[in-house]
């Protein structure tokens, strides 16, 4: 801004605010100003006036269950069960959508799915999964961030907000999406609270989703945050959006063992043991023990599909690392390859990567972690050794016994 004029009497011509109380303060000409305030403002009324109305629902191809599964299949390793239950509970949801334009007089009612299982076992992969299978919108929230209305943190409503922004504001694409919460078992009851101090982040929480989960028109602030009483709310139908909720329900097995009478062998011993254990419990949950566990009864009627996922042993992480499409192992490889070398890994080597991330007890994910110590200093080095050369991961390279050295030229280099 030219330092002749004088600032002091520059104020915006929309809000009336001085020069000196805003970031920035534009010259539109003629003695007009507007400031950077005022132009987000305008930008937002823009923004929301271009979402777009609901126009009459496209049909959509609806896979099969175990076409759905198929695709799962492709980057989820193991839980059988659980893709089993999603798939039919995906397909039955969209065979729903697809059955209420013909007005028969038969209501189809929602099935969300409810996800349970311990941290890194692939529960949101399976929901992220999916959204790209079926090509509909897809958003993740986390309960946690969510807090009772009034209280500093986001509505209820902000979740149906990322749904309609990966929708790019088109309330029809986003009326056909998933939503998956995740961390959903932090929303569990406070049983022994005594304390004048409100439970915001919990049971409040858990009443405020009852709603979108079930099905209703929700008034949602186009920008996000809490609501205003003069803002103008985006509208969007829930009874068509499909929920997935997940969490790690830490020690719900043992509500399980009480309640069944049964002795865990395997609790307090480490091992493959331990492991399927506790995943037997965890295929026996029912609406009871969720409740035990401290969700409200109202919100698990409304998951009415529990879908277990299994701890991952020594051999699913071994799977892990190699099968699926986007495998660690395959994208490593990759990286080398755009360097002109070659990645190899023998079976000890992968044995041992796998005992190292299962000791992390973050399940898939400490493979990633594993991986990215050991692959650190080679991916430093790579682009300044020699091209065409081979490098072999063993254990003793894992363990840090050996380091990673180029094995031999490849044939043709």
């Amino acid at each position: 801004m030219p330092k002749d004029r004088d600032s002091h009497k520059e104020a915006c011509s929309f809000c009336g605010k001085s020069y000196d109380s805003v970031q920035r303060m534009i010259h539109a000409g003629h003695n007009t100003f507007i400031c950077a305030d005022c132009v987000e403002l305008c930008y937002s009324i823009i923004k929301q006036d271009s979402v777009r109305p609901a126009q009459p629902r496209r049909r959509m191809h609806v896979p099969t269950p175990a076409e759905i599964k198929q695709g799962l299949d492709q980057y989820v390793i193991g839980q059988d069960v659980a893709k089993k239950t999603v798939a039919v509970s995906v397909h039955n949801h969209y065979k729903r959508l697809l059955h209420g334009e013909e007005e028969d007089g038969v209501e189809l009612e929602k099935s969300n799915v409810l996800l349970v299982g311990p941290s890194g076992v692939g529960k949101t992969l399976i929901a992220r999964v999916l959204a790209r299978t079926l090509d509909v919108p897809f958003a993740i929230a986390d309960a946690t961030t969510l807090t009772e209305a009034g209280y500093v943190g986001e509505d209820v409503e902000n979740v149906l907000l990322k749904l309609i922004q990966a929708a790019d504001f088109d309330l029809e694409r986003a009326e056909q999406g998933i939503i998956y919460i995740d961390e959903i078992d932090k929303l569990r009851k406070t049983h022994h609270n005594v304390s004048i101090t409100r439970d915001v982040g919990g049971e409040g929480v858990q009443q405020g989703l009852l709603k979108i989960l079930e099905g209703t028109t929700a008034n949602v602030p186009p920008q996000g945050g809490r609501k205003h009483p003069e803002e103008k709310y985006i509208q969007i139908d829930t009874r068509r959006i499909l929920f997935i909720c997940g969490g790690s329900f830490d020690g719900i097995h043992e509500l399980v063992a009480k309640r069944t009478n049964q002795q865990i062998i395997g609790f307090g011993r480490e091992g493959a043991d331990d492991e399927a254990d506790i995943g037997a419990l965890l295929a026996r949950i029912t609406e009871d023990d969720l409740i035990k566990f401290g969700m409200i009864p109202e919100l698990v009627g409304r998951l009415p599909l529990v879908a277990p996922l299994m701890p991952l042993g020594e051999d699913e992480l071994m799977r892990i690392l190699i099968e699926p499409k986007n495998a660690l192992v395959r994208q490593y490889q990759k990286y080398f390859e755009l360097e002109e070398a070659h990645l190899e890994f023998s079976e000890d080597g992968l044995r041992e990567i796998a005992r190292a991330a299962l000791a992390r007890e973050t399940g898939a994910r400490g493979l990633r972690s594993v991986m990215e110590r050991l692959m650190l200093d080679p991916l430093f080095n790579l682009p300044s050794r020699p091209k065409g050369a081979t490098y072999m991961v063993s254990r003793d390279v894992v363990t840090g016994e050996q380091p990673l050295l180029e094995q031999r030229k490849r044939k043709g280099a």
